[in-house]
């Protein structure tokens, strides 16, 4: 398919969509459209692997959001907030070097959290840092909160519940309120 077609599928696509008549305006757009894009590159999936020194994905990905130690390994937590639904690890031995890099909010990851064993520390080092936290005096728990995609699709919640010793008691997943379309949540 030619570049001209290409254009002029876009521009249809737009001028019936979005109701831009304006040629200038329909380009403006397709250059947006394009630029929102490639800006979703920039997130580090696939930029940086296994081997490169933590300078490499300093530079690459910029400074991490926080950062952990796990014994020996150093870890550097890349967290996209609340409505980017992901949280990206870099993990680095003790010389520096990039051991993992991987996208954590996500059930596999949740699962390796063991109720009664796990302690915030762990968790951060785990999940890395929450976009919410609450505490409910009645009960005495304090619970973090991640948005993320479930199987790539469900706009789901997890809730990490700690006693007051630190301690994860327990685990929820639901639909994430930010996004619910029936009305009950800010998402409508």
């Amino acid at each position: 398919m030619s570049d001209q077609r290409i254009f002029l599928d876009v521009s249809h696509l737009i001028k019936e969509n979005f109701m831009v008549h304006n040629k200038t305006n329909q380009i403006i757009c397709i250059a947006l459209l394009v630029f929102g894009l490639a800006g979703c590159q920039t997130w580090g999936v696939g930029v940086v692997k296994p081997g490169q020194t933590q300078a490499d994905v300093v530079a690459l990905l910029g400074q991490p959001s926080h950062t952990y130690s796990n014994g020996e390994q150093h870890i550097l937590e890349y967290m996209h907030g609340r409505m980017g639904q992901v949280t990206y690890m870099a993990t680095f031995d003790t010389k520096g070097i990039l051991v993992s890099y991987q996208q954590v909010l996500n059930m596999e990851t949740f699962s390796k959290i063991k109720v009664g064993e796990a302690d915030k520390a762990s968790v951060l080092r785990t999940i890395g840092a929450p976009s919410l936290t609450n505490f409910y005096s009645r009960t005495g728990l304090e619970a973090w909160s991640y948005p993320f995609k479930e199987d790539g699709a469900w706009n789901n919640l997890m809730a990490v519940y700690f006693d007051r010793s630190g301690v994860v008691t327990k685990l929820e997943n639901g639909p994430d309120p930010l996004f619910d379309r029936e009305g009950r949540g800010r998402g409508r």
